[in-house]
């Protein structure tokens, strides 16, 4: 099937709400599982998440390991907005966490450089996908950990809409038919590896980690 993008910021009410209340519960704790199975020295230091959405994986990180600064970077002010909640919620990271609101490319960060750059289900939004890469490559000290988890675009309409049942079968309809948007807009394994050659980062690992997934692993270039 060949790929649909969609609109690249989720920044209606509805939506944010949406996604704020739904049980993303699972694929995030995968995601933090993975990072603590593939960088198991890295308890302190800067975590960069592009495109943290409603902040779970954030507080996740920052909660699980008390010597990680973990910063988040969304373009959605109504997704930052039930970020910020959840870090009132949770006071005792308000050191050590922080949302900011930023577009790639062009968003200004706190630190210089990060020790780690993570980002979940953001590539597949982007219309020039070699601008996230570009700014994570950027964000990253020399040697930092890499770790981007996404969708993978499915054969067909048919089988997007058959893993949509699967997996949202019981969720509201704009959840469902953005996931379906997102299956459609996503990146084939193969892509993204083009990608990653195009921008030097040929280094990092692409493989599929489930019947819907696909996970980037490394680190970026020494210098």
């Amino acid at each position: 099937m060949r790929r649909i993008p969609e609109p690249e910021l989720m920044d209606e009410a509805e939506q944010a709400r949406a996604y704020a209340l739904a049980d993303f519960d699972e694929p995030n704790e995968r995601f933090v599982q993975f990072f603590e199975t593939h960088y198991p020295e890295l308890r302190t230091g800067a975590v960069l998440d592009l495109g943290c959405g409603p902040g779970d994986i954030v507080l996740r990180l920052a909660s699980r390991h008390p010597a990680l600064v973990v910063h988040g970077l969304d373009g959605s002010a109504a997704m930052l907005h039930y970020a910020c909640e959840r870090l009132h919620e949770a006071p005792a990271l308000s050191g050590r966490v922080q949302f900011i609101e930023g577009v790639l490319p062009g968003a200004t960060l706190p630190l210089p450089a990060y020790d780690a750059v993570i980002s979940n289900s953001l590539l597949h939004h982007l219309h020039e996908p070699r601008h996230f890469w570009q700014v994570l490559r950027e964000a990253g000290k020399p040697g930092a950990r890499v770790m981007v988890m996404d969708l993978f675009r499915p054969e067909s309409e048919q089988a997007a809409w058959a893993i949509v049942e699967q997996y949202s079968g019981s969720e509201p309809a704009v959840l469902k038919r953005d996931f379906f948007a997102s299956l459609c807009a996503a990146f084939e394994p193969a892509e993204i590896r083009a990608q990653l050659a195009e921008c030097g980062l040929d280094g990092l690992e692409v493989r599929t980690v489930s019947d819907r997934h696909v996970l980037v692993t490394g680190r970026l270039p020494p210098g």
